[in-house]
This record gives C-alpha cells, sequence and structure tokens, in this order.
C-alpha cells in the first residue's frame, strides 16, 4: 500500500504511481474501522474489481471536533477509538493500494468545496467516488452529496452515497461506538466493530514502579488523543503469535502523583522482557474505576484483590 502524506504529496503519488489505471476511491475519518465503514471499504474493492480500477481510502486527521477543541483548549475533546497508526494498519490489511492521509487544519477548515474539489479529488485520477451518509466538506460543511454528483457528472466520476448502515434499527457510527466503550459495554461495542475492541501499541520503558509494588507492568506507548476507557481491565494481550491473560490499569496513576494517561499492563505468570515489542490489548470487562490510594501499601492490597478479580473473570466463558 502506498501511502500519501498530505495534499503537498500529490504531485509525488501522480509520479510514482505506476500504472494509468483509474481509481474508485471513499473519503471520511473512518474512527473505529466500524461494520459501516467495512461495507465502504467492500463496496469499492468490488467497483475496482469490476472495472479494473485501484482502491483508494482518503481519511481525515484529526477528527474535526477534536481539532475544534484542541483550538478552543477545550478538555472536552472526544475519544478517539483508535490513534492514526491503527487506521491505516487496518485500511492496509484490506488490501487498498492507497491511503490518503489529509491533514484536518487550518487551511483544510478555510477550504472551499469547490477548491477542495479541484485541488484534491480532482488530482486523483478518479473514475468513481463512494462517500458515506453523512458526508460533508469544504468551508462551513457547504459541500454534499449533491455537489459531488454534480462535479462527478462534469468530470465523468460515478459518484455515489452508501446507504445507512444500521443495527437493531440504529445507525452504526463511530460516536454510537464511542458511548458504548465510555459506558464499557464491550460486548455490543464487538458487535458494531465487527471484531473486539483493542488497543495496540509499543512497549516502553517506565518508572519501574510496578516492579516496586511486585506486580512489573508493560508500558504502552499512548498517543496524545484520549481513548474511550478510563481504570482497572481484565485484558487479553496478544504478543506475536501467543495470548497471555492480564490486568491493565488506563489512567494517570494518581496514588505515585502521575498527571498523563498510562496503560500499563500486567500478565500472569510472564517474565519475559518485552521492551520495543508491540502489544496487542483486548479489553474483556472493566473491573473497578482508577482511584488515589493514601499510600503504596494500600494500592499493593487493592492491586492483589484485582489480580484475584481479573483470573476470576478471565477464567469465565463470555461473550466478548
Amino acid at each position: 500500500m502506498y501511502l500519501i502524506r498530505g495534499i503537498n504529496n500529490i504531485g509525488l503519488f501522480q509520479s510514482r504511481k505506476k500504472t494509468n489505471k483509474k481509481i474508485c476511491a471513499t473519503i471520511g475519518n473512518f474512527d473505529g474501522f466500524h461494520l459501516g465503514h467495512q461495507e465502504i471499504i467492500r463496496s469499492i474493492k468490488s467497483i475496482s474489481k469490476k472495472n479494473n480500477y485501484e482502491t483508494l481510502v482518503c481519511f481525515t486527521e484529526p477528527h474535526a471536533s477534536e481539532f475544534f477543541a484542541e483550538k478552543s483548549q477545550s478538555f472536552n475533546s472526544p475519544p478517539r477509538i483508535f490513534p492514526w497508526r491503527e487506521k491505516v494498519r487496518y485500511i492496509q490489511n484490506n488490501e487498498i493500494d492507497y491511503a490518503f492521509y489529509l491533514k484536518f487544519n487550518d487551511n483544510l477548515r478555510k477550504m472551499r468545496a469547490d477548491v477542495f474539489l479541484d485541488l484534491i479529488l480532482g488530482k486523483l485520477n478518479l473514475g468513481h467516488l463512494i462517500i458515506g451518509d453523512d458526508f460533508k466538506f469544504g468551508a462551513n460543511r457547504e459541500g454534499d452529496f449533491e455537489l459531488l454528483k454534480s462535479w462527478g457528472d462534469s468530470n465523468n466520476i460515478i459518484v455515489d452515497k452508501t446507504p445507512t448502515f444500521e443495527i437493531d434499527h440504529e445507525r452504526v457510527s463511530s460516536s454510537r461506538i464511542r458511548s458504548l466503550l465510555l459506558n464499557d459495554n464491550f460486548i455490543e461495542a464487538k458487535r458494531l466493530l465487527g471484531r473486539p475492541y483493542t488497543f495496540s501499541g509499543k512497549v516502553v520503558y517506565g518508572q519501574q514502579l510496578g516492579r516496586q509494588l511486585d506486580v512489573p507492568t508493560a508500558n504502552i506507548w499512548m498517543p496524545k488523543q484520549k481513548l474511550p476507557i478510563s481504570g482497572v481491565y481484565a485484558v487479553n494481550v496478544r504478543i506475536e503469535d501467543k495470548i497471555h491473560n492480564g490486568i491493565a490499569n488506563m489512567g494517570t496513576r494518581p496514588t505515585v502523583g502521575g498527571n498523563k494517561p498510562v496503560l500499563e499492563v500486567h500478565l500472569f505468570n510472564f517474565n519475559k522482557n518485552i521492551y520495543s515489542q508491540r502489544l496487542q490489548v483486548r479489553f474483556i470487562k472493566k473491573i473497578r474505576d482508577e482511584k488515589k490510594f493514601d499510600n503504596l501499601d494500600m494500592l499493593k492490597l487493592q492491586i492483589q484483590e484485582d489480580i484475584s478479580l481479573a483470573k476470576n473473570i478471565l477464567n469465565t466463558p463470555n461473550d466478548n
């Protein structure tokens, strides 16, 4: 898969594109890559196969609401289902030919819809464009399906809009899944995602506090965007091709004066050096919220209780 890193690299993409094949593309934020997104991906792959086109997924980063929250220095930025790297990985795993990272910034926010069409979509050698049912673009969200359809007709490009993808008569959306995860409903989130909710990251060096508590932990690198999880969880962890049971804490670690979110994972019956390795953490069930303890001895006792609960949860069959 070839990754186009921003508007400024469209020219480089054009010069490196090895064929003159037309492209079937889609565009959106794709946070979570849920069943609705997957339906769009199936559509562009099917159309490309029939017409001997190549496939392209254009995705925006960050989400517009994230951008505006950061710009206003608000603490109410919406959580991210998964970070940029995971999004690219899912696109690649779906055997897409090209991924186009479109940074959402002031320039893109202020760009008129007609300029967006000429400067971006018009440079991609499109034969077919498929958008989601709620896609808008351009300054003040002035661009819609009707404008795209008219532009496509003028440029011999077919533009289609996917029907709303629903489960239980309710639209499947990233915001719906975020809400489920914030309320620890991993079973329903799995149903809408089409897979269990996981987070992947590389193990980095921490403060070694877990060893002081006789509970060594793997500290996993976190993106600056917040995740829709917080607290202590029973987890499964994939390391290469093996699954390990464990317990994870996602939070700021207030007992030891922490102030930045950290994901720490303790694996049961495990004693290997895994620094710099990539772990995939699957959240099975929440045990409790994070809390501040008066001293480390109290924290240590609570961790042992958490471990006992986690082992019971993981040894009991569940639907997650």
